[in-house]
């Protein structure tokens, strides 16, 4: 059986945790590329950032900018953190994904509440070891 994606919800990118670095990305992001901030990111604790939206027609994506050198505070290990550079997709039903990665043979790790939210997110590896994440989303899409 197939995963079945909905849509690419944001790329997630690193940068220096560091103050400096944080609105340096945030200016870049905004004056050169004249991309728009979501205001609506939350504090997420010993992780620094922001998001900035992506417009693609009438749906909008985001590129998630995160503070963090290492392994970030709410990692599990060098591979198991969150803030690491990855594509995150909506799922149609994230039940049917876990278990056909788990059919699949493929090792993946949940996180959940990273950012206050009652759902839960999936993360695995492609086999050149690109990061992906999977959610269902919340809203109707």
């Amino acid at each position: 059986m197939t995963i079945k994606i909905k849509k690419l919800l944001h790329v997630g990118v690193r940068v220096s945790p560091d103050e400096d670095s944080i609105k340096k990305a945030s200016l870049f992001y905004s004056d050169l590329l004249g991309l728009q901030q979501d205001t609506k990111r939350p504090d997420i604790q010993g992780i620094p950032g922001f998001w900035v939206n992506v417009s693609a027609g009438d749906r909008t994506q985001q590129i998630h900018v995160m503070g963090a050198m290492g392994a970030s505070p709410v990692s599990r290990s060098d591979k198991q953190d969150p803030t690491r550079t990855h594509m995150a997709f909506s799922v149609q039903d994230i039940e049917v994904a876990r278990a056909e990665l788990t059919e699949q043979g493929i090792h993946f790790w949940e996180y959940g509440g990273l950012v206050g939210r009652a759902s839960f997110q999936l993360f695995f590896e492609d086999p050149c070891g690109n990061m992906i994440e999977l959610q269902q989303s919340q809203e109707e899409d």
